[in-house]
């Protein structure tokens, strides 16, 4: 019985597993929310269509796709799902079914910017810049627009229930994101401008912003070299 409970016990503490390419993609958000968690983890990076065919052939991705966490004895796939069990987990995601309706639909709309961003590095070098101003333009008359008018309404430190949650963390991975590309993204939101320092000061989210840390650089030609050896027929 002793046995029983310690082999419990070192399955709990395990660190998650990661399965991913070695870049952003949709795994990065997962990075960031264990990170803002204080949670450490692991990664195991797939680099050829081997690797994730093994995954595949494994029964170890229900829908056949990445991201993959391992994680509580579970191997968890689609990427709201894997957010919300973390968030959950972690008292992330809400106090009540009021505060985690909100938290849901912020993180739904800021998932859907981020998305454009993820994407960005697949698209022709012409359409490139093209998308650039597109996701500006949405990101400054769509988006933004919502989070300046509710910090500046409830005048609190973070989005819902005054503390850390999942949509703050979406959020700030969103707003660096874009900054890499549109330095002054933030020029006409100055409660987002106080917000998005005030948020990246959060010790967990601190560490997880300096250098050494998980947290992967802007994609280049070797990631995306990388996505198509792994994904493409």
């Amino acid at each position: 019985m002793r046995a029983g409970k310690a082999s419990k016990t070192a399955m709990a503490e395990k660190k998650p597993k990661l399965h991913y390419p070695n870049g952003r993609g949709r795994m990065e958000t997962v990075r960031w929310v264990l990170a803002a968690a204080g949670v450490e983890f692991e990664e195991e990076f797939l680099e050829t269509k081997e690797q994730l065919q093994k995954l595949q052939d494994g029964n170890h991705l229900l829908f056949q796709q990445v991201p993959m966490v391992e994680i509580d004895g579970m191997k968890l796939v689609q990427t709201r799902s894997i957010l919300h069990y973390i968030a959950d987990k972690h008292n992330l995601f809400g106090r009540d079914l009021k505060e985690r309706t909100l938290i849901d639909m912020y993180v739904e709309g800021t998932l859907d910017l981020l998305e454009l961003i993820i994407m960005h590095p697949f698209l022709k070098p012409d359409d490139q810049q093209k998308e650039v101003v597109s996701m500006a333009q949405k990101a400054i008359l769509r988006y933004f627009p919502v989070f300046e008018k509710v910090l500046r309404e409830h005048g609190q430190r973070f989005l819902v229930g005054n503390q850390l949650s999942l949509a703050d963390v979406v959020l700030l991975q969103t707003i660096l994101a874009l900054e890499e590309k549109i330095p002054n993204i933030l020029a006409s939101f100055p409660h987002l401008q106080e917000y998005s320092v005030k948020v990246s000061n959060v010790p967990t989210i601190r560490k997880f912003l300096e250098p050494g840390s998980k947290k992967k650089p802007p994609p280049d030609e070797i990631y995306v070299r990388t996505v198509y050896n792994v994904f493409m027929p």
